[in-house]
């Protein structure tokens, strides 16, 4: 399975929006480079479908920008609900992420969730790891190394 990533946001703190960038590096065991989620643990990268998010907007009939949902990287052309915990990911020619965690429970109502009822990251969003650091840009493709 392969697909392709749609957009890659930071943010420098908790609590706000993040930002569409057009490259970011990940570290090993960290995250994105600057952005305030990143550090150890099992949640260092949020990832998001584009259809995911299209469900939201249509639903509810709201502007949705990337980033809002507090999501680190936006792919197309992979159906998440298919893959499991343990999972690997391999993101342009050297990043390797690994699924740790689907779904979250949202302890704070975002403003789209205010809007629409509903949050793609607690429903459809997944949680990872990086394995192996590197570069990415919008428009690398993605692969599925195991499930």
């Amino acid at each position: 399975m392969k697909g392709k990533i749609k957009a890659i946001c930071v943010a420098g703190k908790k609590g706000v929006r993040k930002h569409p960038v057009k490259q970011a590096e990940l570290r090993k065991n960290h995250g994105i480079a600057g952005d305030a989620h990143a550090g150890p643990g099992h949640r260092q990268i949020s990832i998001l479908v584009d259809k995911s998010i299209e469900k939201v907007k249509l639903s509810a009939n709201i502007k949705i920008s990337d980033g809002d949902f507090a999501e680190n990287i936006i792919i197309s052309g992979i159906d998440l609900k298919q893959l499991s915990v343990g999972t690997r990911l391999k993101l342009n020619d050297s990043v390797i992420l690994e699924i740790t965690q689907f779904g979250k429970k949202c302890h704070d109502r975002c403003r789209i969730f205010e809007k629409a009822g509903v949050c793609a990251m607690s429903d459809e969003g997944i949680f990872a790891k990086v394995l192996n650091g590197g570069y990415l840009n919008k428009g690398d493709e993605i692969e599925v190394l195991n499930d």
